[in-house]
């Protein structure tokens, strides 16, 4: 039995409360299949980062002209996204290269995914069925199109726009009865072209597999494939425990075992040089916040679908790795001086729209301690998208009971 004590997690049966912080602590490996790993005995649909009910507060308040809803839902609606007139470019082949060089359709396929979802919750929140068929034909155009991923950023692409299109998905299938009629090849182009690319992992940075498996959940969840979605969970899990440090995991961050990062020298080449470690602090801190944002948002976006789903990773030690790593970089995003001992003194700012899910589920909806968080997250709101695999959280996910 657990209790929340000043935000954290207290366990009240003796034995699991040992037997618990052994795992946190990495002493004792964690169960291969955790009830938290589990698919649902059936899925919850709309259910990939926003359910029925968080939809519905959104509607209400956009409605009612409430702030900062309103504001949110008129960006979202002003930007290229929400163009009615917008025409999708589907390629057979989407050719990516590091950092998008060459960008032979890498541009376009997220930026129409992202439009599918920019439509479908336009649709939602106004019920214009134009906006509806705009998200159809976005979606339709793709998978009657596209074949393969290819070059260097293959796997981080398909991870990219492989969390956009479940969520466009979601919506349209499950509120939209105007029907759509493509929505079994839709499905099938996520299980043959997206799902076989990142279920499995890359063995890469950390915001990549993160990335790969937010696609992984999303997609397993619109196609009731629990399989991969209790293979995803794991690696997500496992992928996580290794990007976000907390002191309770020893001297050490945790590794992806596949690495074989077994020296301290090799967890520190691949920690972007940085040998002191403290709670809340990143795989990629040193690199820039705008890569770490990249994996913090794809670890709120799992624990957000999980939780819509019936498994809460807020309250495990998933969900504390996310509001660590969401204070300390927002610490330094708001002004904070670096001290010397963290990145030579020295960081790259830009961590991005990416607070919002966090911050609503464990500062507002939980009451954890997240002053840094909100913080950073009113600042920065309306937040938008990162053009990527984020978009319009504020509007989604800002005071949302879910």
């Amino acid at each position: 039995m657990f209790t929340y004590e000043n935000g954290a997690a207290v366990c009240r049966t003796p034995l699991l409360a040992t037997v618990t912080a052994l795992v946190l602590a990495g002493v004792l490996a964690q169960p291969a299949t955790p009830r938290a790993e589990a698919a649902p005995a059936a899925f919850v649909h709309p259910g990939v980062t926003v359910s029925k009910g968080q939809l519905d507060f959104v509607r209400a308040k956009v409605d009612a002209g409430a702030q900062p809803w309103k504001g949110a839902f008129d960006r979202m609606l002003a930007s290229k996204y929400a163009d009615l007139s917008r025409t999708p470019k589907p390629r057979a082949i989407v050719e990516c290269g590091s950092y998008s060089n060459p960008d032979n359709g890498c541009t376009d396929e997220r930026e129409d995914a992202i439009a599918a979802y920019t439509q479908a919750l336009a649709w939602y929140v106004t019920r214009d069925e134009r906006y509806a068929r705009k998200a159809v034909q976005l979606m339709d155009a793709w998978s009657a199109v596209i074949r393969d991923h290819t070059n260097s950023n293959a796997p981080l692409q398909t991870g990219w726009a492989g969390s956009s299109w479940p969520r466009a998905a979601e919506i349209i299938k499950h509120t939209y009865s105007g029907g759509w009629a493509g929505s079994g090849r839709f499905a099938a182009m996520l299980r043959e072209v997206y799902l076989p690319e990142v279920v499995n992992g890359s063995h890469s940075n950390g915001n990549w597999e993160l990335s790969m498996m937010e696609a992984a959940v999303g997609i397993a969840v619109h196609l009731e494939d629990k399989a991969s979605y209790d293979k995803a969970m794991a690696r997500f899990r496992t992928r996580t425990a290794a990007f976000v440090y907390l002191a309770s995991d020893g001297e050490l961050p945790r590794t992806v075992p596949s690495q074989n990062l077994d020296t301290r020298d090799k967890i520190v080449r691949y920690w972007q040089g940085q040998s002191t470690f403290v709670t809340g602090l990143t795989q990629e801190t040193c690199r820039d916040l705008t890569h770490t944002g990249y994996g913090i948002s794809a670890i709120s976006h799992v624990a957000e679908t999980s939780r819509i789903q019936g498994q809460d990773l807020y309250g495990t030690d998933i969900g504390e790795r996310l509001r660590q790593a969401l204070g300390f970089q927002a610490k330094y995003e708001l002004g904070a001086a670096v001290p010397s001992w963290l990145c030579g003194g020295s960081l790259h700012l830009g961590l991005g729209p990416v607070t919002e899910v966090g911050y609503n589920a464990m500062g507002h909806r939980l009451g954890m301690p997240m002053t840094n968080t909100r913080a950073l997250t009113e600042r920065n709101r309306p937040a938008g998208s990162n053009n990527l695999f984020v978009a319009w959280e504020t509007l989604t996910h800002a005071g949302n009971p879910g």
